[in-house]
């Protein structure tokens, strides 16, 4: 066999030589290529080989999105009341998020009258234009001829700016008034006002009298 993986001498082995190889290193001896001419075999951890499958299978299964098809059937003769019905019943399959196929079914000559099924398809489309876009022009397809309309895409709305600073919120304190001047003062005929004298923030200790006396010895 020819005998890959990671920290293994690529080349061809014999069975049990390779079954030696992956016991010395604690792994899986794991057949990946039965069909080639020798087969190949690689040396993995078999058991995290398979969560890392399952893994990424999950993964690709949660993006893949389920679309649903929902079908609208017309005849090529068509009223206008049913007409309306049925696009209601489509513009609430629109708005669900659900594709629509709408097909027209002729019966026996109907066929001859394609024109007029192509027109109420469009007619249909045009109805809906709102929720839903036409994916192709109507084809035929035996005795019916169908078109898709996909629901259209939906604007996210932005989301509001939110400022990060925290103290953003905080009310600022309110100012404080302007004390009112009487505008006499600034008349020419005003009395003048002499300031008073500011008494001084600490009061001058009075100085001490010394008298010198005179000793005897």
């Amino acid at each position: 066999m020819r005998l890959v993986g990671d920290n293994v001498e690529q080349g061809i082995y014999a069975t049990r030589k390779a079954r030696q190889i992956a016991e010395s290193l604690d792994l899986d001896l794991v057949e990946i290529a039965p069909k080639a001419d020798p087969p190949v075999c690689r040396i993995i951890d078999y058991s995290k080989f398979l969560y890392e499958k399952k893994r990424k299978e999950k993964e690709i299964k949660a993006k893949t999105v389920k679309t649903i098809i929902k079908e609208i059937r017309f005849t090529s003769n068509t009223d206008d009341h049913d007409f309306e019905f049925k696009a209601k019943h489509a513009m609430r399959f629109l708005e669900e998020g659900a594709k629509v196929k709408c097909y027209v079914q002729f019966k026996g000559r109907g066929i001859l009258f394609k024109d007029r099924g192509e027109l109420l398809l469009l007619r249909f489309a045009q109805r809906l234009e709102e929720l839903g876009l036409p994916e192709q022009l109507p084809q035929m397809e035996g005795k019916r001829m169908f078109m898709f309309i996909a629901p259209r895409k939906k604007n996210k709305k932005p989301k509001p700016k939110t400022n990060k600073n925290k103290y953003a919120n905080k009310t600022k304190p309110a100012p404080k008034p302007v004390p009112k001047i009487d505008p006499a003062l600034f008349r020419d005929d005003a009395p003048i006002v002499e300031a008073k004298p500011k008494k001084p923030l600490i009061e001058p200790r009075p100085r001490r009298k010394f008298t010198v006396k005179k000793v005897i010895k």
